[in-house]
């Protein structure tokens, strides 16, 4: 297809340069249960559901992370209707990866890790969710940009591509040969152009999963020190951080942090935006580092200083199979 051409709604084999099914095969559904007393349940909900890409020939899938954090039980479905029970062997909070693994042998089909740094703004690619063709739909990427997250989350360079899927969570992106170059996050909507809004995804790339992967595969984890983390959920408003929520009993509600506190500067240094607080805290040290930030509450300037905490410390671990 001409690189300008109007998309159809959903792939068709005829204009891919690789085997469409085998791409749809290897995308499954992630349905998790999370125990009540989970840490994210109240913000996550318990039961969640979404997609995940099989990467391994042994059950091995890649999915987004909120997903199945604290999952007590995870089931994988197939096209076919076939169901697998799985495990949570991995989550990544730094870049939002997953890993379930399932349990016992599928019969499930493997894509291929892609280079997510090789995409481009107006890329022609595909988005794709469990459920065969009509889960799957055409995509132009928008944009490849920094993201920053009120919940203490930064990717450098996020991929944005529109339209938006309908069930996002863990969807797969692949490029013009079929490879994975990103697992499906959020939905969001962003000015585009002539500054109307545009619905659209944005996509964590693959390239961030590749120097944690083994040491994800064999140890859980992705072996990094713990950033240190606030449970202060904040908003930008007209050039300003406003705190906009705060976790109980988390370390900025401990340190007497307040809704509606203006954060003017942390660690010394103003902040404006949430990238550069996000960028401020974490270079002052490792989780459990004390994190000195001043805000302003009702035209009072207050120093404040918040013992973080690694975030990893308040969630349920996966169960023992």
């Amino acid at each position: 297809m001409a690189e300008d051409a109007p998309l159809p709604e959903h792939p068709r084999q005829e204009h891919m340069g690789f085997d469409l099914n085998h791409v749809l095969s290897a995308v499954v559904g992630v349905s998790c249960h999370i125990p009540e007393d989970a840490f994210t349940a109240s913000v996550l909900g318990t039961e969640r559901s979404g997609n995940g890409v099989v990467i391994r020939a042994d059950g091995l899938v890649l999915t987004i992370g909120y997903l199945i954090t604290e999952a007590e039980t995870i089931w994988i479905t197939d096209n076919q209707g076939r169901a697998f029970q799985g495990t949570v062997l991995a989550y990544d909070q730094e870049t939002g990866f997953g890993l379930v693994q399932a349990l016992g042998h599928v019969d499930l089909p493997a894509v291929e890790l892609g280079v997510s740094s090789d995409v481009e703004e107006g890329d022609a690619v595909i988005v794709v969710g469990h459920g065969g063709r009509r889960s799957a739909i055409n995509a132009r990427v928008i944009a490849v940009r920094e993201f920053a997250g009120y919940w203490e989350y930064m990717l450098d360079e996020a991929i944005f591509t529109t339209p938006a899927h309908p069930n996002w969570g863990g969807t797969g992106l692949f490029d013009k040969d079929g490879r994975l170059v990103g697992i499906g996050s959020l939905f969001i909507q962003q000015s585009h152009g002539d500054d109307t809004p545009i619905d659209g995804n944005m996509i964590v790339p693959i390239d961030l999963i590749k120097p944690v992967y083994e040491t994800m595969v064999t140890s859980g984890t992705a072996g990094r020190v713990p950033r240190p983390w606030l449970g202060m959920y904040c908003t930008e408003v007209e050039d300003r951080l406003v705190v906009a929520g705060l976790a109980d009993d988390g370390p900025a509600e401990l340190a007497d942090v307040q809704v509606g506190d203006i954060i003017e500067k942390v660690s010394g240094g103003r902040v404006a935006t949430l990238a550069e607080m996000f960028r401020r805290v974490w270079s002052v040290g490792p989780a459990g580092a004390d994190i000195p930030i001043t805000v302003i509450r009702e035209g009072e300037r207050l120093d404040l200083t918040v013992a973080s905490v690694a975030r990893g410390q308040l969630l349920k671990g996966p169960r023992l199979h």
